[in-house]
């Protein structure tokens, strides 16, 4: 089993029902859904070319995928979730957008989002007591992508290379895009499927706990949390790395 905190809203929210419908799985219920139409290819084309994303739900990272650490159970890390969600305010976002991820496509922000970036950075920190360490074989399997110094201490670390200014927010909407032909339809089709929740501000209430059964297995849907606290994500991060500091004096 692992866990990951993800940023999902409820089941209710448009742009997850989107999010979903374009992947074609519910994360919450595990059904399968009928993808939409992309002009240009064909429905298993556009199947094939959303395999990755549609195993781990949709999502963009906050924390990612963790196996328990020795001691720690799954009771006391959705009590965790709670506490936090208890203490940490709801916070504005600008906008996002389709864009192009390298070869990937995803819903990513169209601006600096400076509290989203916050949020990420605390999750991170806030939920390392309950990861375990990486095992030699996910090491080696990161540094195949040829990681730099700063991004290996990272993954070493905190377990995950792309965390705090490293950190690139994304939504996946789709595997590594080979063709650029089939990328622009996809990027055409997403721009107007997503229209309803892109390019307006958003404000963010809700994280999610998703849970992977066993390695390989679709991640799910655990726990949807609402952001009910009244410390903006900003300045608990720096009163976490202030702490972290002293602790380490």
């Amino acid at each position: 089993m692992r866990y990951a905190l993800y940023f999902a809203e409820p089941a209710t929210d448009p742009l997850m029902q989107l999010g979903n419908a374009w992947l074609g799985r519910d994360t919450f219920t595990g059904a399968d859904l009928a993808q939409p139409e992309v002009n240009g290819l064909e429905p298993a084309r556009f199947s094939e070319l959303t395999t990755d994303p549609r195993r781990y739900g949709f999502h963009g990272t906050l924390k990612a995928p963790f196996s328990l650490r020795d001691g720690q159970s799954e009771a006391a890390l959705v009590e965790a979730c709670e506490a936090f969600a208890g203490e940490i305010a709801p916070y504005e976002i600008e906008r996002l957008g389709v864009n192009r991820l390298g070869r990937f496509l995803a819903l990513t922000p169209e601006i600096e989002e400076p509290a989203l970036q916050a949020f990420a950075a605390l999750c991170v920190r806030r939920f390392e007591p309950f990861r375990a360490p990486l095992s030699e074989a996910d090491i080696e399997r990161r540094r195949k992508a040829g990681l730099s110094p700063k991004l290996d201490a990272y993954m070493t670390e905190w377990g995950y290379p792309y965390i705090f200014d490293e950190l690139r927010f994304h939504m996946t909407l789709s595997n590594k895009l080979e063709d650029d032909g089939e990328a622009a339809l996809l990027k055409d089709a997403a721009e107007d499927f997503f229209a309803g929740v892109t390019g307006k501000p958003r404000t963010c209430r809700h994280f999610a706990l998703y849970a992977e059964p066993e390695r390989g297995a679709p991640f799910h849907v655990h726990t949807v949390f609402q952001l009910t606290g009244s410390v903006p994500p900003q300045d608990a991060l720096q009163q976490s790395v202030r702490l972290s500091h002293e602790e380490n004096e």
